[in-house]
C-alpha cells in the first residue's frame, strides 16, 4: 500500500480519513481540490491538471484525495490501493455543511456557505457519479486493491487496525 486514491462523495469524510492516513503510513498527501482550484476561485485547464498530477503519480508514495471522474481511470492505473467512501447522501450533506465557514487545508479558500450548485451536484452525486465509479472499480479490481467504506465509523476503525 504505497500508492493510494481516496474517492467518494463531497462531505462523506475523505479528507479528515486521508490526513488521518497519511499521519499513521508516512505517505504524502495530496489533494485533488487543492490543485484543481486555485486562491483566486478559478481553476487550472485540464491538460495542466493532468500533467500535475501526473508527476504525482510517478513518484513512488502517495496519497491521493478526491474524485475528479476525467482523471480516475489515469490514477486508477497507476494506484496499488483505493479507499472508496460510499456514504449516504444526508451524511455527505451534512459533512459539507458543517465545514462551511472554515479554514481548511484541503481547499484554497473559506467557503462562506453551501452554494446551491454545489449542493445540488451533492444531491445528484448517486446519480451521476456513483455509477461511473462502480464501473470503473469493477473493471480494475483485479489489479488494485478496493476498500469500501459505508460509514465514517468503518474508516475510523479500519485506520485504528493499522
Amino acid at each position: 500500500m504505497k500508492k493510494i486514491l481516496v474517492i467518494g462523495c463531497p462531505g462523506a469524510g475523505k479528507s479528515t480519513f486521508s490526513r488521518k492516513l497519511s499521519a499513521t503510513t508516512g505517505l504524502p498527501l495530496y489533494y485533488l481540490d487543492m490543485i484543481w482550484h486555485l486562491p483566486d476561485r478559478t481553476t487550472l485547464d485540464r491538460e495542466e491538471f493532468v500533467r500535475h498530477i501526473s508527476h504525482i503519480m510517478n513518484g513512488d508514495e502517495w496519497i491521493i484525495d478526491g474524485n475528479y471522474l476525467h482523471t480516475l481511470p489515469l490514477r486508477l492505473s497507476y494506484c496499488d490501493t483505493v479507499f472508496f467512501f460510499d456514504i449516504p447522501v444526508d451524511i455527505c450533506l451534512s459533512g459539507a455543511e458543517a465545514r462551511v465557514g472554515k479554514e481548511r487545508e484541503d481547499m484554497p479558500w473559506i467557503e462562506n456557505e453551501l452554494d446551491s450548485e454545489f449542493r445540488r451536484w451533492i444531491m445528484d452525486f448517486p446519480a451521476t457519479q456513483l455509477p461511473v465509479i462502480r464501473q470503473l472499480l469493477a473493471e480494475y479490481s483485479r489489479k488494485v486493491n478496493i476498500n469500501v467504506f459505508h460509514s465514517r465509523d468503518e474508516a475510523d476503525a479500519y485506520i485504528e487496525s493499522l
